[in-house]
């Protein structure tokens, strides 16, 4: 018995001097790979630390859920003069992270390459002023080399143009939708260098409705019925009525000449001429396209008529229109005389894509009239280099870093969707204003109280409405106000209806039978 006692216990203090080897095997592996694993981090930030060499930290990770904010809206305030809705100026940072075709190079270099809408006088300035940083630091020096992963920030005094003072109305608020009478001359969203003065910012700052999702979308120049979608699920059931073509869109516009008294169908397929810039035009080669047109009135001179389009091309109605040789009366694309004497009818252009877009910039370059066209910042810049540089610095600040890269000049006829991520991603990432330590604070769940932080903010914007600022060019221009006429084409979303609903607007004054033509 002893004997067993003895086995058995033998047999059991080997079996814990097993498990508890295997213990301490396990503990000391563990220890060991932390170790290592400390050491290769160390190793690791050694060789991001040697001598001579710059510390870049990683990438923060973005957050597409953040939408314009409270914050965002009280950067600056509105005023109204001469029947226009305006903005003071305001300081503002745009942001961008280094594109891989930047690295190793310096920032002198990128800034003389890529952002030449200002003089080399005006970054050097900026630089002693400490508006350009680098990983949230100053720059002190533009010959510094620029490496993957390097967060760029530039802070500038921003002035936006004027848009028409009309009201923007809202037709219905039911907690699913909401349906604007939009005017003419205001972006739906942020682009170039409209931000406050769009849909999307008033409808935040006037009317507390904020986190709208877009379900189509209106040219700046169109007016009309314009669709939100309360919730994502709204949406999405929109959407899904878009591909399956459950939606019926009416327009009205005015186009000049005699337009035919019967029903007017067009087919042409449509091309995308420059994706940047907005231009399209009658192709083989472009997408099958159909509108169906029908005349209201004729006074003599100009005709009223009413589109379907059935497809959602870019520009679709306007293309057609112009193809059929009875343009928009005032479309500054479609209407212009750089599509050769007869204006593209019948598709007929004789020049190619380049030459055409060429023409269109010189011609309204030669009006003073570039603002008409939407172009993207940068594009615009570079075709006024020559003239700019002998302005002394009185030219207005765009450049790739300090504007995102689409213009929303390349959506009408309410055939594009704006989709909720595009929106949030304007606010979140491509947009954050000087003030945004407070603004993350509260994307990240700070949750401060909206009223103090509209006090503070709305003090904010009051001491900037009258501050000129020492490196601002356009603080140095005097700018005459656009008109009417500037601001408004006649191209109006009349109706958008659906299964079970419909929505629409009145007959803008233009497209009476007894509107006067001047």
């Amino acid at each position: 018995m002893e004997t067993k006692e003895a086995t058995i216990e033998e047999d059991s203090c080997d079996t814990d001097k097993t498990n508890c080897g295997k213990r301490k095997n396990e503990e000391t592996d563990e220890v060991t790979l932390a170790k290592q694993g400390n050491r290769k981090k160390q190793k690791k930030c050694g060789k991001q630390l040697r001598r001579g060499e710059r510390y870049v930290p990683p990438p923060q990770k973005r957050n597409p859920g953040v939408s314009f904010s409270q914050e965002h809206f009280a950067e600056t305030s509105y005023y109204f003069e001469g029947g226009l809705r305006k903005v003071y100026p305001y300081y503002f940072d745009f942001t961008t992270y280094c594109k891989g075709r930047w690295i190793g190079k310096t920032l002198l270099e990128v800034f003389k390459s890529e952002f030449r809408a200002e003089s080399m006088d005006y970054y050097n300035k900026a630089v002693k002023e400490g508006r350009i940083k680098l990983n949230e630091t100053p720059v002190d020096d533009l010959n510094i080399a620029l490496k993957n992963n390097d967060f760029m920030r530039n802070t500038v005094h921003r002035h936006e143009p004027p848009v028409i003072g009309k009201p923007l109305e809202v037709l219905v608020d039911d907690g699913e939708v909401v349906v604007v009478d939009k005017p003419a001359s205001l972006p739906v969203h942020p682009c170039g260098r409209y931000r406050h003065n769009t849909v999307i910012f008033i409808l935040g700052k006037e009317k507390g409705l904020s986190g709208l999702h877009t379900v189509h979308r209106l040219d700046r120049l169109t007016s009309g019925v314009l669709l939100f979608a309360r919730t994502l699920e709204v949406s999405k059931k929109l959407d899904a009525m878009v591909r399956e073509r459950q939606l019926e869109k009416e327009y009205v516009c005015r186009v000049e000449g005699e337009f035919p008294e019967s029903e007017v169908v067009c087919e042409e397929p449509i091309l995308v001429v420059s994706f940047r810039v907005g231009l399209c035009r009658v192709d083989p080669k472009g997408k099958e396209s159909r509108t169906v047109f029908q005349r209201l009135s004729y006074n003599g001179r100009s005709s009223v008529v009413r589109c379907l389009p059935l497809t959602g091309r870019t520009h679709q109605i306007r293309v057609h229109l112009q193809f059929l040789g009875f343009p928009i009366l005032n479309d500054p694309i479609y209407g212009s005389s750089a599509w050769g004497p007869n204006r593209a009818k019948g598709g007929l252009v004789g020049m190619s894509n380049e030459e055409l877009l060429e023409a269109l910039i010189e011609e309204h370059r030669s009006k003073e009239s570039l603002h008409l066209l939407d172009l993207p910042d940068e594009e615009i810049s570079k075709k006024q280099e020559s003239k700019t540089e002998c302005c002394d610095g009185a030219q207005e600040h765009n450049d790739q870093i300090t504007a995102p890269e689409s213009s929303g000049g390349v959506c009408d006829d309410g055939s594009c969707k704006l989709t909720q991520d595009e929106v949030k991603a304007e606010g979140s990432e491509l947009h954050k204003s000087t003030s945004e330590a407070k603004i993350e604070g509260e994307m990240n769940g700070s949750n401060k109280e909206k009223d103090s932080v509209s006090d503070e903010a709305t003090r904010t914007a009051k001491s900037n409405a009258f501050v000129r600022d020492n490196l601002c060019g356009e603080c140095k221009i005097v700018r005459p106000d656009p008109t009417e006429k500037d601001l408004i084409m006649f191209l109006h979303a009349l109706r958008y209806k659906g299964p079970d609903f419909e929505y629409s607007t009145q007959m803008p004054d233009w497209a009476k039978e007894d509107w006067l033509q001047d």
